[in-house]
């Protein structure tokens, strides 16, 4: 299918793009930076906040994935990161609904729960922490995302546009993976907010690509996680440790992710499977 990536030129927006690519569909990417690519269809170059430019990228497509965002809250204005994130997905939503696109999936966040980028110490209620588990923002970024979700609802009643939210925690290959895993080593403390969660970002790819070619309707969030924790230590010592008084569900295997995953198994038939851990 011709399928509209944006954000094409991220380190996660690369690896859909060549995923897509090698499963024969047709691509369209566009992006802020420049995009060298001599697969794709068409490269728009381009803010996503220009109504033109996304109409124009949108030409001829049945499905879009949308990774164009400002993808983390360490800017000098918050109000102009939270504008801008809910402003284009509201562009591309519109747009998709518009010209009789299929289906979007998007790239949301699990800082939509709150965890991961608030400016206080916080615990989940529980874990294994799933997409029904109430918001706890308090940062602009992880609003962005929660905005974003609830544009694809609405576009779903208004256009009956399908989609597919992804929540995903920190997502990395190669050094960028190495460094993060590195940084929970020296301090596990570090990343109590993200609740060592991760996910390889060729796994990513293969959850986006799922997604759209799955047999699905209506509008849907869930999370795409790793099976593990970014840390050698157990996840019951790091709850304790880290978020005491959240309780731990009896048998949960030594380094579990606190994700629930259950949701993407059961909609996507895919569990991602990649460890950074040797046998």
């Amino acid at each position: 299918m011709p399928v509209l990536v944006t954000g094409a030129a991220g380190h996660i927006g690369g690896h859909v793009t060549r995923e897509l690519l090698a499963a024969g569909h047709q691509v369209v990417l566009t992006d802020l930076l420049p995009v060298r690519e001599p697969g794709a269809e068409r490269v728009h170059t381009g803010d996503l906040q220009d109504p033109g430019l996304v109409d124009a990228a949108m030409d001829g497509v049945t499905a879009v994935v949308h990774l164009g965002a400002v993808p983390h809250p360490n800017v000098p204005d918050p109000s102009a990161l939270f504008a801008h994130n809910c402003l284009t997905a509201h562009r591309v939503f519109e747009a998709a609904g518009r010209a009789g696109v299929r289906r979007v999936v998007a790239a949301s966040s699990m800082a939509a729960v709150g965890l991961a980028w608030s400016p206080e110490p916080l615990s989940p209620a529980y874990v294994p922490l799933d997409e029904r588990h109430p918001t706890l923002v308090r940062d602009p970024y992880g609003l962005s995302k929660l905005v974003l979700e609830e544009v694809a609802a609405t576009a779903h009643r208004r256009w009956g546009l399908e989609s597919v939210c992804m929540r995903f925690p920190f997502t990395g290959a190669g050094d960028r993976l190495d460094g993060f895993l590195a940084a929970c080593a020296r301090d596990p403390a570090a990343q109590r907010h993200d609740l060592w969660g991760w996910l390889h970002t060729a796994d990513a790819a293969t959850a986006v690509r799922l997604a759209l070619e799955a047999e699905l309707d209506g509008c849907h969030v869930v999370n795409v996680a790793a099976a593990d924790t970014t840390s050698a230590l157990p996840t019951a010592e790091l709850m304790a440790r880290h978020h005491p008084g959240v309780p731990v569900p009896a048998g949960l295997p030594p380094h579990s992710t606190l994700f629930d995953r259950r949701a993407c198994a059961g909609l996507l038939g895919f569990t991602p499977s990649r460890t950074w851990r040797r046998p």
